[in-house]
């Protein structure tokens, strides 16, 4: 649950704070839930509902911190392979969190939640269509900032 928080709001502390605030939250509410799906997809819920509005609260871009991310642990054989995996991830994660809060929060739910279309409109209150149009086009601009990256790096290097 914390890791879920923490991929929307993008801050440690902010994401302790919502993870607690949901448990509370599911504990005074423990009468509401009717049994549909699981209990732990139920708490989900109420993570993502309370960090969605703790962005909403802020209405700005969230901050890149690159300390934020592992490398991959090195095995001799396969370092090099490893090391070009890390980086690789690593420069999604900062396409990710360049992107506007809309498309980064589309593309969290989609693709690292696992949240199909019908049930983020439901989550974010807006129709479906707008949630496949707005997950399109965050699919769109995070290649295009991918692509721009490599091109940079290629300049660097060459």
């Amino acid at each position: 649950m914390y890791n879920t928080s923490l991929r929307i709001v993008n801050d440690t502390a902010e994401a302790e704070d919502i993870m607690q605030e949901s448990f509370l939250e599911a504990f005074r509410k423990i009468n509401s839930f009717a049994g549909e799906g699981s209990f732990g997809n139920w708490i989900k819920r109420i993570v993502v509902n309370r960090s969605l509005d703790a962005i909403r609260k802020r209405k700005n871009t969230l901050p890149i911190e690159e300390d934020d991310y592992d490398d991959l642990p090195n095995q001799e054989s396969d370092e090099n392979e490893e090391e070009m995996i890390s980086f690789q991830v690593k420069e999604v994660h900062k396409a990710i969190d360049l992107l506007p809060q809309d498309y980064k929060v589309i593309l969290t739910l989609f693709l690292i939640e696992g949240y199909d279309h019908e049930e983020i409109s439901g989550i974010l209150n807006i129709s479906y269509g707008l949630s496949r149009t707005r997950y399109s086009r965050a699919k769109q601009k995070l290649l295009s900032l991918l692509k721009e990256n490599r091109l940079k790096n290629a300049y660097i290097y060459n």
